[in-house]
């Protein structure tokens, strides 16, 4: 294989996130703090895939921005049925590319505040 062929590569990670919230009323997506998503280089809208340390459950959905320096992390509509609040997750971003990408992927406190790079 050379260089030149797209693949789908890691590009941004929160890791052990909490979350803050699960509610069903909304239609889809998992709402992260703005703080975070700038921190990590994610868009809203974006792709993400969302795992569940305490669970297991994995599921792919888009991000939308949270109140900034609130913490938020809400799993949104049917996502809410898999992971639930309290629940210790890592939030995964992808991206396409034709040549190797350096992530930006982030360790959070038990209040998803920053604490290092990872």
């Amino acid at each position: 294989m050379g260089w030149g062929q797209m693949r789908e590569l890691l590009q941004s990670k929160i890791h052990k996130a909490t979350v803050t919230e699960a509610n069903l009323e909304y239609i889809g997506s998992i709402t992260i703090d703005e703080d975070l998503m700038e921190k990590i280089d994610l868009w809203e809208g974006q792709k993400v895939l969302v795992v569940s340390n305490t669970s297991g459950s994995r599921l792919e959905t888009y991000a939308i921005k949270g109140e900034r320096g609130s913490g938020k992390i809400c799993m949104n509509g049917a996502a809410a049925h898999l992971i639930k609040a309290g629940e210790e997750v890592i939030i995964i971003g992808f991206t396409f590319s034709d040549k190797p990408v350096e992530p930006k992927c982030i360790l959070v406190d038990s209040e998803n505040k920053f604490l290092d790079n990872l």
